[in-house]
């Protein structure tokens, strides 16, 4: 796989405190790289170097082999990013936005800014005023405004930020498309787990300034907690009946189910035991781990964002 991105051993402090402790990985082209953490884990400034918006205080960045320290143009013009809502001329076409910015690179030409509009469903709907767009429109102009000078490194700052659910889900569909079909890396940032979830290929976590775990997400949905889930009737029923056949055993319920841990209960001895006492069983099935389940593992019960 070609790295794109790779940041060694980067650290940057203000004053005499550290807000990006020695942090080391790499972004792949053609992935789409989650980049999680709670609150002021140090995600921000951890963008803001990549795009050269605040300078590294130890260590180094490089996009597309050019460290962005020593030798910034030649880093930043492969990469392309929108953070949150992208800003627009309202008072323009989409078409005479994207040309407008066309002209800070003499390589765009009008086949270019046609591909991208295609690139990201706007080719109907270009000649139109911006005014007139709806959100995730003008968030999929901001990606083709992204896109023009064809990119190597496209990062988002929660891209579907403000975004209705079929809003979330057109970006979603179209950050894994421009992966897949530009094979630009994307680096995305976002409080929504279970969005991020269906959209990266790896995840990588931050935590007080420190990277704690870059784990690939298929890897993380094949895993299984010790736990099953029983859908059974009548559940309350359920409940007293394995709570006082097994004391010290953990037993709860969850939703329409019963969850217990398989360690502690053999599946098969539990469902005998309901059976015996007149109990339905509909369903028997182990609990797949979260992205949520694994993010809470690793930070606590702090936030995201």
């Amino acid at each position: 796989m070609e790295t794109v991105v790779s940041l060694t051993n980067v650290t940057k402090k203000i004053k005499n405190k550290t807000i990006i402790d020695d942090i080391s990985f790499e972004v792949y082209a053609g992935e789409v790289f989650g980049f999680l953490g709670p609150n002021g884990a140090g995600k921000t400034t951890t963008i803001r170097m990549l795009v050269g918006l605040m300078q590294i205080t130890s260590g180094d960045i490089h996009i597309s082999g050019h460290s962005v320290k020593t030798n910034f143009e030649d880093a930043v013009k492969n990469v392309g990013a929108i953070v949150e809502n992208p800003e627009m001329y309202k008072f323009m076409s989409g078409y005479d936005n994207l040309k407008h910015y066309a002209r800070m690179n003499k390589s765009i030409t009008k086949e270019r800014i046609d591909e991208v509009a295609e690139l990201v469903g706007l080719q109907d709907r270009l000649k139109e005023k911006v005014k007139t767009y709806s959100l995730g429109m003008r968030q999929r102009l901001g990606l083709a405004q992204a896109l023009l000078h064809r990119p190597k490194v496209l990062i988002l700052d929660e891209p579907t930020n403000g975004l209705d659910p079929a809003g979330i889900r057109e970006m979603r569909d179209y950050m894994k498309k421009l992966a897949r079909e530009e094979n630009i890396a994307i680096i995305v940032s976002s409080h929504l787990l279970s969005e991020m979830e269906m959209m990266c290929d790896r995840i990588g976590i931050i935590q007080k300034g420190k990277m704690v775990d870059v784990q690939n997400v298929r890897e993380i949905m094949k895993e299984e907690k010790r736990a099953y889930h029983i859908r059974v009737k009548p559940l309350q029923k359920a409940h007293d009946i394995l709570r006082e056949s097994y004391p010290e055993a953990d037993i709860k319920v969850s939703g329409q189910n019963l969850e217990i841990d398989a360690v502690q209960i053999p599946i098969p001895q539990a469902i005998k035991k309901l059976v015996e006492n007149e109990c339905e069983i509909f369903e028997a099935s182990p609990v797949h781990v979260s992205l949520e389940d694994k993010f809470l593992e690793i930070t606590g019960e702090g936030g995201v964002a």
